[in-house]
């Protein structure tokens, strides 16, 4: 992979998505804007311009939802070692009653 400043940016999370969205929208709107006004600096303006905002939305969008994921898989992960943990214990019995653990 290629390494940038000691990391492999194949490792990172939505570094290949959100960059191959921004590359597809710039070209497209780029593209879009050459055919509508034939003028080429303002289509390449409107192409970078399109590739850098989309690259970042996409990017915080996707770094959000995968955030949100691992805390869900933290937090799932947590419940099912204490669920080992007290697996046939009073401990388990009275957390039933509460409704905290739930068997399965």
């Amino acid at each position: 992979g290629l390494v940038i400043f000691g990391r492999d940016i194949s490792k990172i999370p939505c570094f290949r998505e959100s960059f191959l969205y921004g590359i597809g929208t710039g070209i497209g709107f780029g593209l879009a804007a050459f055919v509508k006004t034939s003028k080429p600096m303002l289509a390449q303006h409107i192409g970078v311009g399109t590739f850098s905002l989309s690259t970042l939305l996409y990017w915080s969008y996707c770094r959000y939802r995968w955030s949100q994921q691992r805390f869900d898989a933290q937090l799932l992960q947590d419940a099912l070692k204490d669920k080992i943990l007290y697996e046939g214990t009073a401990v388990e019995k009275e957390m039933e009653k509460k409704g905290v653990l739930k068997t399965v």
